[in-house]
């Protein structure tokens, strides 16, 4: 073997050996927790006695009968639906604002961003106190004679995922506003002058040049937001723990506490994969609404 050839089968054994500690990672807590879960959704197992009995599409069939999961998909769907839209639309138009020469802009850039970078149950936990009785948020409401409920807004039904939807949206802000600022970075400044010489108004300069070049960023930032909003868990875990009545919990939590805490972990394995289609079926149709090829090619 010539000296080349021993350099580079060296190069390639250093690319392996260095790449092993994250593969060593992704296997051990995604492929095989992955792999585990699906045999577990054809199967049901007693883990105290750690028997497995195969039941085939029966945990399947429990999950698409059992009303909980339905309602629990329900309120999935409907925090989705309220948070993703309203945080890409804030988000764009906070972009469209940091983007220009404004005093401070380096400072509000990073006071939008901050809340991103706080632990998600430090954030719950900050919430759960404004939203409290004597928290600020319930006093300034009832100053300002907004209606609220007597026991706070996390303890009624009609409030409870509402008042988490909007601090999920307020923390998502900053996050969808960077990518938004990096998409705005890519359009040609050439471009703006020329659009500018012609005579064209903001609202033709976006449609016409802004647009174009955000949405790439835009589909993407979609599917990330929806993927987390589907997912939802810390926040429930620590502000309502599904409460009340069951009013807040989405399908994370359903599939946390029928599997850590009823321990039926076939049933809950299957409520995952259903969960997991859903939202893959969902991206698939982003994907052919937002053009995302179309887009690319123009």
């Amino acid at each position: 073997m010539s000296k080349s050839d021993t350099r580079g089968a060296r190069r390639d054994w250093s690319g392996v050996v260095l790449s092993l500690p994250w593969t060593i990672v992704l296997g051990v807590f995604w492929l095989y927790p992955l792999v585990y879960a699906l045999v577990l959704a054809f199967a049901r197992r007693d883990v105290f006695s750690g028997e497995w009995t195969w039941v085939g599409l029966a945990n399947f069939a429990a999950v698409l009968q059992n009303s909980d999961f339905w309602s629990a998909l329900g309120h999935t769907v409907f925090f989705a639906a309220g948070t993703v839209p309203v945080t890409t639309a804030i988000a764009i138009i906070v972009a469209l604002a940091l983007n220009r020469r404004i005093w401070g802009r380096t400072l509000f850039r990073a006071g939008f961003f901050a809340p991103t970078l706080t632990a998600t149950v430090v954030v719950a936990l900050v919430f759960l106190q404004l939203y409290g009785q004597n928290g600020y948020l319930y006093r300034l409401a009832q100053m300002i004679g907004l209606p609220v409920p007597e026991q706070g807004f996390l303890l009624s039904e009609s409030t409870a995922l509402l008042a988490v939807m909007v601090m999920d949206i307020w923390v998502s802000i900053g996050y969808y506003t960077l990518l938004f600022l990096a998409g705005l970075q890519t359009i040609p400044q050439d471009l703006i002058d020329d659009a500018l010489t012609h005579g064209a108004n903001a609202w033709q300069r976006f449609w016409a040049i802004t647009w174009p070049y955000l949405r790439p960023m835009l589909l993407y930032a979609v599917v990330i937001n929806l993927i987390k909003s589907f997912q939802i868990f810390t926040e429930i875990f620590v502000m309502t723990q599904g409460g009340p009545v069951g009013s807040t919990t989405t399908v994370v939590y359903h599939v946390y506490t029928t599997g850590f805490e009823r321990f039926d972990m076939g049933y809950a394995s299957a409520a995952a994969y259903l969960l997991f289609i859903v939202i893959a079926l969902i991206a698939l149709v982003q994907f052919r609404l937002l053009s995302f090829g179309r887009g690319a090619e123009e």
